[in-house]
């Protein structure tokens, strides 16, 4: 049996994403919304998302390129001169992975961050975190410690299968299958460490070596390869590109990834290839 869960990512950051969503979600097949609750726009998502009870709202953990929630001076080792977080992940992992105070200064962000989620009152539906960050292995550990307490039951799982990825796009084989190589045992032991804390996972997901140009053209070729299972399909839908610190990449194809999202049409190729869309909460149906 093949399930679909559609996500918009950075739910909150603007008020052209938030309105791509509501779109999408009342007319097409958008499922769920990541929501970033440091965010300009976060206030005007999480009342469109009270009045939409079926989208699945989760939280976008932001620990690089975007503002914390807590001051700067309580995280210090984590953000730059402008209080925002660093932009590069690869440096701040590596420094969080080796030196504790930064761990320790990552889980008071965390909680903050949590925190805010639970003062809205929606029903967490799922976490993630900007680029992909959530798979460090300390926010793993860390997120599977706050399970009980901020009743985390559903992460994505950032995986794209590159064989069923490449039959979709025939685009950079060599670039899908290396990601895969290079990244394959560290998230198997990151879903594996999740699955024994009872932490429910997407089993596939796409979108990954296509963020920004998830094209309405691009997410059939995508329909048409899913394999059997759970698969994630994540974009970043807005219906305008704006200016500001906070804009998308000027490469990204937000508009059309908004259509593909919001298209009634889309939602009959779902029907009739017999699959069930759904939110992370029905991993657990």
């Amino acid at each position: 049996m093949k399930q679909l869960i559609c996500t918009a990512d950075d739910f909150g950051l603007a008020l052209p994403v938030n309105e791509a969503v509501e779109d999408a979600h009342r007319n097409g097949i958008l499922t769920c919304a990541s929501l970033m609750v440091t965010g300009k726009m976060a206030a005007d998502a999480i009342t469109r998302a009270r009045a939409m009870p079926r989208l699945g709202v989760g939280l976008h953990l932001v620990l690089v390129d975007g503002r914390p929630a807590l001051p700067p001076d309580e995280i210090p080792d984590l953000v730059a001169a402008d209080g925002r977080f660093h932009r590069n992940p690869a440096m701040i992992g590596a420094r969080i992975f080796f030196q504790p105070r930064l761990q320790q200064q990552v889980e008071r962000e965390m909680r903050a961050q949590f925190s805010l989620f639970l003062a809205t009152e929606l029903t967490l539906d799922h976490v993630n975190a900007h680029h992909h960050f959530h798979q460090h292995p300390t926010i793993v550990g860390l997120l599977v410690r706050m399970a009980d307490e901020f009743g985390i039951k559903s992460v994505r799982w950032p995986v794209e299968p590159p064989l069923a990825s490449w039959r979709a796009q025939h685009q950079r084989p060599l670039s899908r299958w290396l990601a895969w190589l290079c990244s394959a045992a560290r998230l198997l032991r990151m879903r594996q460490r999740l699955h024994s804390n009872d932490i429910r996972c997407n089993d596939y997901m796409f979108g990954l070596h296509d963020s920004g140009d998830m094209t309405p053209e691009r997410v059939k070729r995508f329909l048409r390869e899913l394999p059997d299972g759970v698969s994630e399909i994540y974009c970043h839908p807005a219906t305008r590109h704006w200016r500001g610190e906070d804009a998308l990449p000027s490469h990204y194809r937000c508009v059309e990834e908004f259509q593909a999202m919001a298209d009634p049409a889309m939602r009959k190729l779902v029907e009739q290839a017999g699959m069930k869309l759904i939110s992370f909460d029905g991993l657990h149906r």
